[in-house]
C-alpha cells in the first residue's frame, strides 16, 4: 500500500501542471498558429506523416529539413479541425510528461515524508515551469518543450543513479537509460546536445573507483550514440538518399570525404 501511495504525489503534481498549463494557455485564447507554425511547423508534421523530400524542394525553406516528428501532433490536431483550447489541453498534457522527471530530481534532493518536504517538493517542480521561456512557449506549437522532456527525464536518470544504497548493476542501469535518453533528446533537437555534455559529469561523480566511473561515462556515450540512431536514423537516412548528408544543410563539408569514399550521387 505505501509503495502504491508513493506515486500519489508526482500523479498529483503531474495533473496539476497539466491542467496550470492548459488554463494559461486557455486564458490567452489556447493554442495558436504563430508565423513559424504557418511557415514550417505544421509542414513538418505533414512531412512526419509521409515523407515529402523526393516531392518538394525546401517547401518551407531550410527549417523544412528539421526532424519532424515533434510538430505531427500539432499538425493532426490541425488537419483534424481540433479548436484552440483543445489543442492546449492535448499539447499542454505531452508538455507535463517532464513533470514526474523533475519531481524525481526534487525527491533526491529534497527526501522525506513530512509536510515540509512534500511542500519544497511541489515548489520546486512548479518552479522549473515558471521559467518565462517555458510559459512563452506553453501557448503556441513549438517543439522546445517537447524536445527538452527527454533531456530532463536523463538528468533524473542520472541523479537517481547517484544513490548510495544502489548495486552496480542497478548503477549502471540508471547511467545507460540516462544516456539513451540523453540520445533521443539530441535527435530530436541538436542544439540539446551542449547540454548533454554534462551528463558524464554526473556519472563521473557516483561511487567507486576510477576505473568504474570511467566505465560508467564509457557506457553512458555508448548508450547517447545507441538512443540518437535508434531516433533520428530514419529521417537521417532520408536525408542522406537525397542529399548525401543526415544533417543536411549543417556542416555539410563534414560529410564531402564521406560522400567521395561511397560514390554517392544525387
Amino acid at each position: 500500500m505505501a509503495r502504491r501511495m508513493a506515486w500519489l504525489e508526482p500523479a498529483c503534481v503531474t495533473v496539476a501542471v497539466w491542467f496550470a498549463l492548459t488554463a494559461l494557455s486557455a486564458s490567452e485564447g489556447g493554442i495558436g498558429l504563430s508565423w513559424d507554425a504557418i511557415n514550417h511547423h505544421i509542414y513538418l508534421g505533414w512531412t512526419a506523416g509521409s515523407h515529402r523530400l523526393d516531392q518538394d524542394f525546401l517547401a518551407a525553406n531550410f527549417q523544412s529539413l528539421q526532424f519532424p516528428y515533434l510538430y505531427w501532433p500539432a499538425y493532426l490536431l490541425a488537419s483534424h479541425g481540433a479548436g484552440p483550447v483543445l489543442a492546449a489541453a492535448v499539447l499542454s498534457a505531452l508538455h507535463a510528461l517532464s513533470a514526474p522527471a523533475l519531481w524525481l530530481i526534487a525527491r533526491a534532493l529534497l527526501p522525506g515524508d513530512a509536510l515540509q518536504a512534500t511542500t519544497l517538493r511541489v515548489m520546486a517542480v512548479m518552479l522549473g515551469y515558471l521559467s518565462p521561456v517555458v510559459l512563452a512557449l506553453s501557448d503556441n506549437t513549438a517543439n522546445d518543450l517537447l524536445a527538452a522532456t527527454p533531456l530532463v527525464w536523463a538528468v533524473a536518470f542520472g541523479v537517481l543513479g547517484l544513490a548510495p544504497h544502489l548495486t552496480d548493476r542497478a548503477r549502471w542501469m540508471w547511467v545507460a537509460g540516462a544516456g539513451l535518453l540523453a540520445g533521443v533528446a539530441t535527435a530530436f533537437k541538436l542544439s540539446n546536445g551542449p547540454l548533454v555534455v554534462a551528463l558524464p559529469v554526473l556519472w563521473a561523480i557516483g561511487a567507486g573507483p576510477f576505473t568504474a566511473r570511467a566505465a560508467r561515462i564509457v557506457l553512458g556515450g555508448m548508450s547517447l550514440l545507441a538512443g540518437f540512431a535508434a531516433t533520428y536514423g530514419e529521417w537521417g537516412w532520408q536525408l542522406w538518399l537525397r542529399y548525401g548528408n543526415p544533417l543536411y544543410p549543417f556542416y555539410d563539408g563534414l560529410f564531402e570525404p564521406l560522400r567521395r569514399l561511397v560514390g554517392w550521387a544525387p
